[in-house]
């Protein structure tokens, strides 16, 4: 697999991660006062959603809303504040796995999981743990493919490194392997946070697809641009993905 060239990755401008509040209120606006889409409904299916590092369950409460307007069970992931694994990171991922599990008994249907930045890694683990009973991992800004202690995705290695700046090469290219099932990255190249590069697909196939779309990071939950793609990525119907074409 073609790894990234640590030069070639350009940290966020100072500029850009000092409007991230701005650009993220902006775009909560612009959600507020848009009109409903009149998508097809949803078959019902559970949708699990993984919130950001300092984040809780009322931040993602908009992107929820919104998977439940369209018909889908959504609930967000029930753990409080995402303050980071504990301990061991194969022994933590392996509670939340067994927290998951609870989230979804008593559903049929395969689940989605959708994940926001930090929350993204824990979507796409979780994915590879319970491939079976996960139909699609949806991630929004989240840098996964990295291998390097970048300066923007610092706070990545000291949370998975067990404190450490340094990412050990196995942990890098675990976190860059995607789940053995249909997976969506969505980023931004104005991401103010993280860097758009380490946020989508080196290498192609028929499960991993990356959409771009303008906005901030924090607004993510919100921005209109990613509630439509999470929309598609929703009412895809099984068999071969179609390709997501951006409504005009």
């Amino acid at each position: 697999m073609k790894h990234l060239a640590i030069d070639s990755i350009q940290r966020p401008t100072l500029g850009l991660l000092g409007a991230e509040p701005f650009r993220a209120a902006m775009e909560f606006a612009r959600h507020r006062l848009a009109k409903s889409d009149h998508a097809k409904p949803g078959d019902g299916h559970p949708v699990v959603i993984f919130p950001g590092l300092g984040a809780d369950g009322k931040s993602v409460a908009t992107l929820r809303a919104h998977c439940r307007a369209l018909g889908y069970d959504a609930f967000d992931w029930g753990q409080g504040f995402n303050t980071g694994p504990k301990g061991d990171l194969d022994a933590w991922l392996c509670g939340l796995k067994s927290k998951v599990a609870e989230l979804l008994a008593g559903h049929a249907l395969p689940a989605t999981l959708i994940g926001w930045s930090l929350g993204g890694l824990y979507a796409r683990e979780i994915g590879k743990l319970m491939a079976p009973r996960v139909r699609q991992v949806i991630t929004m800004g989240t840098p996964f493919n990295a291998e390097a202690d970048h300066t923007n995705v610092g706070w990545l290695y000291r949370l998975l490194g067990g404190g450490s700046s340094v990412i050990d090469q196995a942990l890098s290219q675990r976190l860059r392997t995607p789940p053995p099932l249909r997976t969506t990255s969505i980023y931004s190249r104005s991401d103010g946070v993280v860097a758009w590069q380490t946020c989508r697909h080196e290498e192609r196939s028929s499960l991993v697809h990356d959409i771009e779309v303008a906005g901030s990071h924090i607004g993510m939950g919100w921005n209109r641009d990613v509630l439509a793609a999470v929309t598609d990525r929703l009412g895809q119907p099984p068999g071969p993905w179609r390709q997501y074409v951006r409504a005009q």
